[in-house]
């Protein structure tokens, strides 16, 4: 995403414009660039999804947007907190918060279970075909960190040493408990054994003001060196232990919540790998992280 700013115009046509707005920074555009057709935000509707399509791509409406999970990108009109009209945010995450609102910045960070929304579109890709990855990803690395949580919202205990522990995750660690806050609540599902998080990410958003450490990602490894997007699909070894990786960590409201206010919009795409833990073993800090 961009940062985009709530083009000039009239008041009457705001939320359209907003809307825009959202939409320009999700697709990374010049806000100029998108068509913006008279009368109000139906037409313009229209009009965005024949852009789209042109462009490979499509805007879904969401039925059920108060429920509604899912770790990507989303525009939701919502009503105004002084209940003055309607405003059009860009929401990320799961459970889903509000990382862009060019009518109203008061709701950047809110929670959009806490806002009412009156109606909501997902921003997807027309071509579902997972295109093979370029070959100069780096996929080694080491291990900076290790930390568990013995319950839900727990602090995030620091270890030299864990013992890893196949279909399950880390010992001491609500998730290898099934005690998480998003543990799967019907048996087992990929991707909640172990998560990951680059050391030079955390660095980067503390010279950047927002001070996060290992601890505060709520992740379990902590790495140096490795690329842990590229490792989504791949197999590869932390340790003596044979991973998986499934699907990027993407953050939260939950983690904003817990960590601090400021963590969400900046982990977006950055914030870790979820994997599955393949066999049993034991993984230490100065461990190397290859792939298989």
């Amino acid at each position: 995403m961009i940062d985009v700013e709530l083009p000039p115009g009239p008041p009457e046509g705001a939320l359209t414009r907003g809307f825009a707005a959202c939409l320009a920074s999700v697709t990374e555009v010049p806000v100029g660039d998108l068509p913006l057709p008279d009368g109000g935000l139906p037409q313009a509707l229209g009009a965005w999804r024949t852009w789209l399509a042109g462009h490979g791509s499509g805007l879904v409406p969401i039925a059920d947007p108060v429920r509604f999970q899912w770790p990507g990108w989303w525009i939701a009109v919502v009503e105004h907190p002084d209940g003055d009209g309607a405003a059009a945010v860009l929401a990320f995450g799961t459970p889903p918060g509000v990382v862009l609102s060019p009518q109203t910045p008061a709701l950047l960070g809110r929670a959009t279970a806490d806002l009412r929304i009156r109606e909501a579109h997902a921003v997807a890709p027309l071509d579902p075909v997972l295109h093979r990855r370029p070959a100069a990803e780096v996929l080694r690395g080491t291990v900076e960190g290790l930390a568990v949580a013995p319950a839900a919202e727990a602090p995030m205990r620091l270890l030299d040493v864990a013992q890893a522990r196949a279909g399950r995750g880390l010992d001491g660690d609500r998730y290898a408990a099934g005690a998480g806050t998003f543990s799967p609540r019907g048996g087992r599902r990929p991707g909640y054994d172990l998560t990951l998080v680059a050391a030079e990410v955390l660095e980067e958003l503390s010279a950047a003001g927002v001070p996060l450490d290992l601890a505060g990602s709520r992740r379990n490894v902590l790495t140096r060196g490795v690329d842990v997007n590229a490792l989504v699909g791949r197999r590869f070894r932390v340790g003596d232990v044979l991973c998986e990786g499934r699907r990027l960590c993407e953050p939260c409201v939950h983690l904003d919540r817990l960590s601090g206010p400021g963590t969400l919009r900046p982990l977006i795409h950055r914030g870790g790998l979820r994997a599955d833990v393949l066999t049993d073993g034991e993984i230490r800090v100065g461990d190397a992280v290859v792939p298989d």
